[in-house]
């Protein structure tokens, strides 16, 4: 192995400290404002970002909530959904998008994805519905949005709520055939997102939104999302205590007024490892969904089963960080095993598990580190 410098060697899948040492007076400045006010809690920080982040996304309503998962909760409380609703929801994602679903006493109907997008496969969804589904949860997977022109004209057809899981999309938009560019999270009748730290907008703790179009749903929302109230002691729905902090909301202000660059040296950094990993033909490079764009949360490739694990372990040795996301489906999880139904084999699923990896993509990369990751991959595959 080579000799590593000390920029090499710090190599993270995320890198938050330095992110944060780029823009540190002005995050610093506005934690002291809200330490200064002490207004903790619902203070004018929430509705700002509120507000703000709606007129980027150019959707209606945002409604500021406590984590990503939470979210999800009050989506689908809102939509008032009764114990035994199906919910339809790809296998291939993180369990928060299925455990709300269970702890709501809906039923989860997990199916495959599409192999080359990552997303859940249209198709699989059509095969899946039944007297009882109610709803489909399309996950943006790894930054860009699902095949929503399909599966919007497919739920619209069998009159099915749409809920976009969108934690690992903010900022990509999706194209209709009719020239319509949407936001991800504003195409169904809610969508969702995680304000996590390592999320491409992330705050330094938990947070999350949900997002609507539709101002009497954005109502009930922000009711069940703050103990059901309508009006202080007044509770007009079971509902529950879900809300983003002040320092959190203020920390977001700020990032918010660079999610455009951080996308941008996102996308920059994926040409850059494409341009390399696309000449190794024991790789396959992330595919770009049509219609959408790609805000790259993860860059991740799909390299041969046998191939992979023992490829994390080089890339270890050379202290450079990867991930498996995800190695076991929704379906084959101990907590979901005989809850709902699986439809199909969910072969794709299965596959992508064994086949998956992800290299470190984010705004504090250095071109050294990533000519350091592309020489070492290139390396073990020749």
């Amino acid at each position: 192995m080579p000799m590593l410098t000390s920029s090499v060697e710090s190599i993270q899948m995320v890198d938050l400290k330095n992110q944060y040492l780029k823009i540190k007076p002005a995050i610093d400045e506005a934690i002291q404002e809200c330490v200064n006010s002490a207004a903790f809690i619902k203070g004018p920080q929430v509705s700002a970002f509120e507000q703000q982040l709606g007129h980027y996304l150019t959707i209606g309503n945002v409604v500021a909530c406590a984590n990503g998962t939470d979210a999800l909760q009050v989506a689908m409380m809102a939509l008032n959904l009764q114990p035994g609703d199906e919910v339809i929801v790809p296998s291939f994602t993180y369990v928060a998008t299925a455990e709300v679903i269970a702890l709501l006493r809906l039923q989860p109907v997990m199916v495959d994805v599409d192999p080359k997008t990552f997303t859940i496969c249209p198709s699989a969804i059509e095969q899946a519905i039944s007297q009882k589904t109610k709803a489909v949860v399309p996950v943006h997977l790894f930054g860009q949005c699902a095949d929503m022109e399909r599966i919007s004209d497919l739920c619209s057809a069998y009159d099915l709520f749409v809920i976009e899981d969108a934690a690992q999309a903010i900022g990509a938009t999706y194209s209709y055939t009719n020239g319509n560019t949407v936001s991800a999270g504003a195409m169904g009748m809610l969508g969702t997102t995680s304000f996590f730290p390592s999320k491409n907008l992330g705050c330094f703790g938990d947070g999350g939104a949900v997002f609507t179009n539709n101002d009497t749903i954005a109502s009930h929302v922000r009711m069940i999302a703050n103990h059901g109230q309508a009006k202080k002691y007044e509770h007009d729905a079971i509902g529950i205590n879900s809300r983003l902090d002040s320092i959190q909301a203020a920390i977001l202000l700020e990032k918010l007024k660079f999610l455009s660059t951080y996308t941008l040296y996102r996308q920059q950094v994926a040409d850059m490892y494409d341009a390399v990993f696309s000449g190794i033909t024991a790789i396959e490079i992330p595919y770009r969904m049509p219609g959408s764009t790609h805000v790259f949360n993860q860059y991740t490739l799909k390299v041969p089963a046998a191939e992979r694990d023992e490829l994390k372990a080089y890339l270890d040795d050379r202290k450079i960080p990867s991930m498996i996301y995800y190695p076991m489906p929704l379906h084959k999880q101990k907590a979901y095993r005989g809850l709902g139904r699986v439809v199909g084999e969910l072969s794709a699923t299965e596959e992508l598990c064994k086949q998956v990896i992800s290299l470190p993509i984010h705004t504090e990369l250095s071109n050294e580190q990533i000519q350091y990751i592309t020489e070492s991959v290139t390396t073990y595959f020749n």
